[in-house]
């Protein structure tokens, strides 16, 4: 299938630490690789339901996240809307997978969802209130970007890296201590 739109939301809570590998991840892919014409990247965070636009306008989506799945700490588990829905009491263990699973059911009755595919890495820790990863879960997010770009690829969207390299510690930090001159670049976008 060739697909015209597609998105990458990451998705998590940056304040209990793993649970916010998906928002360092696109952002971390959004750093390092070139622009894609076809290709929406959205720092997803905890906006739940109001991704649900997403899911309708555009053909492909694909969402990466905490995972609740059996298995070490870094084990991936990439599903489609079908798998998903197959598998849904093993998939609503956290409040971002009851909301994803509830997104596709709801769009599931509209002729208009696109094709989604659910990428979750079994995090470490995402009960302590704190900015930033565990050593144990960021350790392997090469392999959570390997897999993503992989998906991506699959969709059509082969990404090119740019020069310059941004690691993923640099990406955590600027979560953690953002910065006002930040906040006025995105004022001026408003």
């Amino acid at each position: 299938m060739v697909y015209e739109k597609i998105a990458l939301i990451g998705i998590g809570n940056i304040m209990f630490h793993d649970e916010g590998l998906g928002a360092y991840l696109v952002k971390y892919i959004e750093e390092n690789y070139e622009v894609h014409p076809k290709l929406t990247i959205v720092e997803g965070g905890t906006l739940g339901f109001t991704l649900m636009t997403y899911y309708q306008e555009y053909d492909k989506i694909i969402v990466v996240g905490t995972g609740s799945k059996e298995g070490p700490v870094g084990t991936i588990v990439s599903e489609n809307a079908d798998e998903v829905m197959a598998n849904e009491s093993a998939t609503r263990k956290t409040a971002n997978e009851v909301e994803i699973t509830m997104m596709i059911e709801i769009c599931s009755f509209h002729e208009d969802m696109g094709e989604v595919q659910l990428i979750t890495m079994v995090p470490h820790d995402i009960i302590e209130v704190k900015n930033g990863m565990t050593q144990e879960a960021l350790a392997h997010m090469p392999t959570l970007v390997e897999v993503t770009i992989n998906e991506l690829g699959n969709a059509g969207i082969a990404l090119k890296k740019k020069e310059k390299n941004v690691s993923f510690e640099s990406i955590i930090m600027g979560y953690a201590n953002p910065k006002v001159s930040d906040f006025n670049d995105m004022k001026a976008l408003v």
